[in-house]
């Protein structure tokens, strides 16, 4: 049994331990494994999900982000965790527990929750940190995206990911390698895109303090909300891995990220823009451009997303595809720009 299986063996073997009554009849389905990653293996049986978080997770950082979803101060906004008791100790990586909940289904475009998700992210931005909490992760998985790409690509092949593929974004960190340049054109218009960033959207300096202090999610796209009791509860946040303190509009970066390349409809930005100012959020101002705000996150995410696609594309030996192709498009638009704008779009 490989080490990652026995991860995956190991985490069934306690959601169904938890989910299934003791000294009855066992009629349960087995496990089922919702993700399989190094960056999070994340299994279910009946009503309980277990997640075994990366192997080099700051573990206290990580003890601070599972308390903040506990806390009673973001109750209705963070899917609270279950008392977890202690990984199997062959396994060497932190678990955490968790009620099932239902996701948004991503074969129906038209119900995506863009309301729900703005007013959601506002409450948590208007929410005054419980207690000291470590930075958002926002610019820092950006980062190791980047250094993903480079890995993937001195490795051997070529190729990109997109958005909607994008309900998971698998940022890794990648193997040591020598800091060899890529030569394929759409990496270099990623990278061209990534030194176009400020430094502090680069995770190579604390950000601006007019842009912390506030609460994070750190890595918002729908596939971090779910309906909790299942299937009807209302929407909660999940997925505390990237979260702390930090600039709020990151946390709007994604959505417009795909907005600017064409991937989100105008009218679903609208909503989601409109939910979030409708409901206090301090990401933007409360009416006029919003995009001086957000246009470093947006350019970040962008990036971030053309640079999973890439390693991606490099591992699975393919071209990128239409989706995909409009995010590196983006980031050679945006390697155009300034470091900061003023005004106007972010690509």
């Amino acid at each position: 049994m490989t080490t990652q299986t026995s991860v995956v063996h190991d985490l069934g073997t306690l959601a169904h331990r938890l989910s299934h009554p003791a000294r009855t009849p066992c009629v349960c389905e087995p496990p089922q494994v919702l993700a399989d990653r190094p960056d999070g293996t994340v299994v279910r049986s009946g009503t309980i999900v277990a997640k075994a978080h990366a192997a080099d997770t700051d573990r206290e950082a990580l003890a601070a982000r599972i308390a903040l979803a506990a806390a009673p101060q973001l109750a209705g906004i963070l899917l609270p965790p279950l008392p977890a008791p202690a990984p199997a100790a062959r396994t060497a990586r932190p678990v955490t527990l968790w009620p099932l909940g239902a996701p948004v289904d991503p074969t129906d475009p038209g119900a995506a929750p863009w309301a729900e998700a703005a007013d959601l992210l506002a409450r948590l931005h208007r929410t005054e940190p419980p207690f000291p909490l470590p930075p958002m992760r926002g610019p820092a998985k950006a980062a190791r995206a980047v250094a993903r790409m480079r890995a993937a690509l001195r490795a051997g092949t070529t190729g990109l990911p997109g958005v909607p593929a994008a309900l998971s974004d698998d940022v890794t960190a990648p193997p040591r390698v020598p800091a060899v340049e890529p030569r394929d054109p759409a990496a270099l218009s990623v990278l061209a895109g990534w030194r176009a960033l400020p430094l502090w959207a680069r995770g190579e300096v604390p950000a601006p303090a007019r842009r912390g202090g506030f609460l994070c999610h750190g890595d918002l796209h729908l596939g971090q909300l779910v309906r909790h009791p299942a299937p009807d509860g209302p929407w909660l946040l999940i997925d505390m891995d990237d979260a702390g303190v930090g600039d709020p509009a990151w946390d709007l970066g994604r959505p417009a990220a795909w907005y600017a390349a064409g991937l989100l409809a105008p009218e679903d930005w609208s909503v989601f823009l409109n939910a979030y100012r409708s409901a206090g959020g301090p990401a933007v101002p409360a009416d006029g451009d919003p995009w001086p705000a957000l246009d470093v996150p947006a350019r970040a995410l962008t990036v971030q997303t053309a640079a999973v696609a890439l390693a991606k594309c490099a591992a699975e030996q393919r071209d990128p595809d239409e989706h995909e192709q409009l995010m590196i498009e983006s980031c050679a638009r945006i390697a155009t720009l300034p470091p900061e704008l003023a005004t106007g779009t972010a690509s």
